[in-house]
Order: structure tokens, then C-alpha cells, then sequence
């Protein structure tokens, strides 16, 4: 048990320049609307790849399409944020 080495998947890991473990979005897995007084703000929970394990955080939809839009194939750009 302890002599046996430990295996990662090297495709699900990702590394800066000076090899610092980089977190990203791995996918969505809920989706939410968030109602304020006058506003409607689109939210998803996300599953992140993380050096501790599996990790989720709800985020807003807006924010994460435009930086990774990978994660939304078949869908159109979100709106902003109604007032």
C-alpha cells in the first residue's frame, strides 16, 4: 500500500511557466437565476479542477462565458444584466 506510486492523469492537470498548478473550469453542472430587487443575474455552478480535489462554485454565467467560452458550445452570448 504505501510503496505503490501514485497516478494522475496528466491531461486533467495544467501548469504555468513556473510550474504553479492551474485552476480552470472543468464543466457546468447547475444553472440558477438570481432575482434582486431590479435585476435578474444568470449564475451556473461549476466544477473546477483543483489540486485538492474535486471543487464547485456557483459563478456568474456572464463572467465565465466570456472567459471560457469553451465551456458553452451551443449556446448564444449571454446578456447583461437587466436593471
Amino acid at each position: 500500500m504505501f510503496g505503490e506510486p501514485l497516478s494522475i492523469p496528466l491531461d486533467e492537470i495544467q501548469v504555468d511557466d513556473k510550474l504553479h498548478f492551474i485552476e480552470v473550469p472543468i464543466e457546468i453542472m447547475d444553472r440558477e437565476v438570481k432575482h434582486l430587487k431590479q435585476s435578474r443575474i444568470p449564475i451556473i455552478k461549476v466544477r473546477w479542477n483543483s489540486r485538492r480535489g474535486p471543487e464547485f462554485t456557483w459563478e456568474r454565467e456572464d463572467l465565465m462565458q466570456n472567459k471560457y467560452a469553451h465551456l458553452f458550445p451551443n449556446s448564444a452570448p449571454v446578456a447583461d444584466v437587466t436593471f
